[in-house]
């Protein structure tokens, strides 16, 4: 069994950066405190470096990628060099009898994938019926993200039925603005908004941004917190170090992504260097699909 410390480790959670050491055991952490002296191991030392967990970055277009080599190109300049290894996207679903066969279509296209996946489902709000919403249940499915075009919908679904219909799995609904929008996308969220909390369903409020780090609130919503994007024991060996430097003023994950990607050296993912300076090691198939058990799981 390969057991190691990585000491000195300075790691950045949200705005917060925590001095620990870590404990690791294969490809899995088995201890996070402050030192950990009494253990004669292996040490690394990345007292250089700020360490994050990797990211978790939405992306609708990957699946729809037919060609290996621009797949292979897309991955490694948006996602691997980013310091993301979890892709998380979805199936669009137009009819209640395809669902299962839109979601292994997606399965299937991302079988060449290299980092982890999780797929959830794109609907027409019309598809919003207690029906759809047990399979998706059935199915597991993570997230069902519902395109809005218009406030006037939203006041036709059975909303009492849909929250019974989601119970006790309770999949979080996630709002789409269509493109065939016409008037003001921010009213629309706030009717859906509105609508969430009175009826209580279990929903994310805003249209998400793709291809950057998903906050732990939302992570934890579909149930892939602390599963993905975290650095406490029990969980996968999965991180970030970027190099520290004086000109690093404001330390938090997002300024980090945002502004010092040039400082990202190193990508770990389940214990595997697969980032090193700008050399990275695509391994084709390596990736899994991530089973969802219970959304909004973990007490945050």
């Amino acid at each position: 069994m390969h057991l190691y410390i990585i000491e000195n480790a300075n790691i950045l959670k949200g705005e917060r950066l925590t001095s620990c050491s870590i404990l690791v055991t294969e490809d899995r952490i088995t201890t996070v405190q402050g030192s950990l002296p009494h253990y004669r191991l292996m040490k690394m030392d990345v007292e250089p470096f700020f360490m994050t967990p990797t990211f978790v970055f939405l992306n609708s277009t990957i699946p729809n990628i037919r060609s290996f080599p621009e797949m292979k190109k897309c991955l490694i300049e948006q996602f691997l060099l980013k310091g993301c290894t979890t892709l998380f996207t979805y199936a669009n679903v137009f009819y209640e009898n395809e669902l299962e066969e839109k979601i292994n279509e997606v399965k299937t296209s991302l079988i060449s994938c290299p980092i982890d996946f999780i797929i959830g489902v794109k609907i027409p709000i019309r598809l919003i019926t207690p029906n759809f919403i047990r399979n998706c249940k059935k199915n597991k499915v993570p997230a069902i993200f519902v395109e809005l075009t218009n406030q006037d919908e939203l006041e036709k679904i059975p909303w009492g039925w849909i929250r019974e219909a989601l119970f006790p799995f309770n999949c979080p609904l996630f709002p789409i603005i269509s493109p065939t929008l016409k008037k003001e996308p921010k009213a629309v969220l706030s009717k859906w908004k509105g609508i969430m909390l009175k009826e209580k369903i279990p929903a994310h409020y805003e249209d998400i941004i793709e291809d950057q780090p998903l906050p732990v609130p939302l992570l934890n919503k579909i149930g892939l917190y602390p599963q993905k994007a975290s650095l406490m024991s029990g969980t996968e060996l999965s991180y970030n170090l970027y190099l520290r430097g004086k000109e690093i003023k404001k330390v938090d994950e997002l300024h980090l992504f945002h502004y010092h990607g040039d400082r990202l050296a190193v990508t770990v993912h389940k214990g595997k260097v697969i980032r090193s300076a700008g050399n990275v090691l695509f391994k084709p198939g390596n990736g899994e699909h991530v089973k969802v058990r219970t959304p909004s799981y973990f007490s945050l």
